[in-house]
């Protein structure tokens, strides 16, 4: 392995917080080639009325760097 690329995002998903750190990677897999790691950092859910309507992880991925 040579050099990492570290890249911080959010996901989203209306089911769960590890869908939400699924959706994120999906799209990151999109754009990115190489994804070695996640890294969770923080897990939070927009509430109406009482009820969690959206799940939302802050994760980093990292990418091994091609020259």
């Amino acid at each position: 392995m040579g050099v990492l690329i570290i890249r911080e995002m959010v996901g989203t998903s209306p089911t769960s917080w590890s869908d939400a750190a699924r959706q994120a990677v999906a799209r990151a897999s999109r754009t990115v080639r190489n994804i070695r790691e996640v890294e969770v950092l923080k897990s939070t859910a927009l509430v109406e009325n009482g009820e969690i309507v959206e799940y939302r992880v802050q994760i980093k991925i990292s990418f091994e760097y091609e020259a």
